[in-house]
């Protein structure tokens, strides 16, 4: 259960570095290909605003990565706690705001890592 618990957790990582990836450097290109329904002319005017988002992923990834690398249990167990749940919060507010599917490829995995890290303790 352990192991499933930190690949998921590294999964949510990995994912969130994409997000940091295509929101601070690749905007114009992938942020058009994931979000067709937005107008292509608005990609340049929102670049900054985008690459201010993947920032704040980069947050998300920090802090999950610091999460598998603590060696105290317990520290372990409440910093993967604390950032899963700041991750199942913004799927949770991109579904609302944005995009049913939001919550599914951010929340739902966060979710999950939330259950299975409780399992775990």
């Amino acid at each position: 259960m352990a192991l499933l618990t930190d690949i998921l957790i590294g999964l949510i990582a990995a994912l969130h570095l994409y997000f940091l990836y295509f929101e601070m450097f690749a905007w114009d290109t992938i942020g058009r290909k994931t979000f067709k329904q937005i107008p292509p002319e608005v990609f340049p005017k929102t670049k900054v605003l985008a690459a201010n988002q993947g920032l704040y992923n980069g947050f998300l990834v920090a802090g999950l990565i610091w999460s598998l690398l603590i060696e105290d249990h317990h520290w372990s167990f409440y910093i993967a706690i604390f950032f899963l749940s700041c991750v199942l919060i913004a799927g949770i507010y991109g579904a609302l705001t944005a995009s049913k599917k939001i919550f599914w490829i951010q929340g739902f995995p966060a979710l999950i890592a939330l259950i299975l890290i409780h399992l775990k303790w």
